[in-house]
């Protein structure tokens, strides 16, 4: 379960929910442990064409493709140069004034040229028309016809003329006092609006520091939870090894009669035995395969019976009776449920609905501790850790009445949380 967890580097939230929170600590650790062995392989294989002159097939730069070459400095690296601090550089405060002052008197020169062209051809249509009427008016009225001294009607003509062009030039120096007002006022609403816009970097700038705070304070808490996992594993081996001189773990206590003092790991590597299931008489006849995950509840009681009851499962040491702490497929409330009037110490193992294996219930002082019993290989060990592996799931048990589960709260197996219903909740299992 654990290998095909850091293979998919994935772990559905409903299992997640299962873990305890010291579990959910060490499965992190070991994911990122993966993510670090992923990325150090990809950095080897990138060195490793580096070295060969070569490039990988996907980061492959054709000829045509565009890049970027750095220049250079008098001392060989790259050249840099920092706005403010050469000799002769303005502050960049004063930089930054002086750009948002010229960018908006440009936007609003800008501005003010389409509006006084647009004014200006208003202007000329406007007088166009008039003198167009006018010149209508004296051909309609037959002035020249009707003055005999044509000159004057000439005079009278240039004069209309004139007047017009007075008007039309008032006008025009009257429209371009009111655009330079408005280019003005538009300069100042364009500063403001930079400045605006500069004020809001700042605080933008502020919010990246909060981020950065953030992103410390997330790698801090990345740190304890690494140190509390590696804490965590450490003791894990300590109490393997405690336990495996003391035989408690997967029956090995007779591999270290006359052994030394540094037998007792090498022993554990090399002749720790799988767990071979027994034939029984109730297995059906077609071959059982296992769904990579139990879907009902149907296919979980087929698997106890093809899988853990020829492997003593739920059984005291060699007996066929029922242990007290054993329970079928019940739930997490269940379990509580058994446990709320409980002393501080009780437990039970109930059959999971998430994994192929168990869930161990814990009664302590503050509440109550629910463990992941993995079962799908040839032993049964926490799902999360770097466990103790044991033969069967009394061996687990019995381990824990004398080991604590974790150094940090020091859970010791006390007593045995048993049936309370009738027939009991384990029956669809045994039947």
């Amino acid at each position: 379960m654990l290998q095909q967890i850091l293979r998919d580097m994935y772990i559905d939230p409903d299992l997640l929910a299962e873990l305890n929170e010291e579990q959910k600590q060490i499965l992190f650790y070991k994911m990122r442990e993966e993510q670090l062995r992923r990325w150090y392989e990809r950095q080897r294989w990138r060195a490793l064409f580096s070295d060969s002159g070569l490039r990988h097939a996907k980061t492959k730069r054709k000829d045509h493709e565009k890049h970027i070459q750095w220049l250079s400095g008098t001392d060989g690296d790259v050249w840099v140069w920092v706005m403010g601090e050469a000799p002769g550089d303005k502050p960049y405060e004063q930089i930054t004034e002086e750009l948002m002052e010229e960018k908006a008197r440009l936007q609003a020169q800008k501005e003010a040229e389409e509006l006084w062209k647009k004014k200006e051809a208003e202007i000329e249509k406007k007088f166009r028309d008039v003198l167009a009427k006018e010149k209508a008016r004296i051909v309609a009225e037959k002035w020249k016809v009707e003055i005999e001294d044509r000159k004057a009607a000439k005079l009278m003509e240039e004069k209309i003329q004139l007047e017009l062009k007075k008007r039309e030039e008032e006008e025009r120096q009257s429209e371009e006092e009111e655009i330079r007002r408005q280019e003005e006022l538009r300069a100042k609403e364009l500063y403001l609006s930079l400045k605006e816009a500069q004020q809001q970097s700042q605080r933008n700038e502020s919010d990246e520091e909060q981020w950065q705070e953030q992103l410390r304070k997330s790698k801090a808490a990345d740190e304890a939870r690494s140190h509390t996992a590696r804490r965590a594993r450490a003791e894990y081996h300590r109490q393997s090894m405690r336990a495996i001189k003391k035989g408690r773990v997967a029956g090995l206590s007779n591999l270290f009669q006359g052994a030394s003092h540094a037998q007792p790991a090498r022993l554990f590597r090399h002749h720790r035995q799988p767990f071979v299931p027994k034939p029984i008489s109730f297995m059906c006849s077609r071959t059982w395969t296992r769904p990579p995950r139990p879907y009902s509840r149907d296919v979980i009681v087929r698997w106890f019976k093809e899988e853990q009851l020829p492997r003593n499962a739920g059984y005291v040491r060699n007996t066929k009776t029922v242990a007290p702490w054993f329970h079928g497929i019940i739930s997490r409330q269940e379990a509580e449920e058994m446990l709320m009037n409980k002393s501080e110490g009780s437990f039970l193992v109930r059959v999971s609905e998430k994994i192929w294996g168990y869930a161990l219930s814990y009664r302590q002082a503050s509440g109550f501790k629910h463990f992941l019993v993995d079962a799908s290989g040839d032993f049964y060990s926490f799902l999360g850790v770097d466990p103790n592996r044991h033969a069967t799931l009394t061996d687990l048990v019995d381990f824990h009445k004398e080991e604590v589960i974790t150094s940090s709260a020091g859970e010791l197996l006390m007593e045995p949380c048993g049936q309370q219903r009738s027939p009991p909740d384990y029956s669809p299992l045994f039947e």
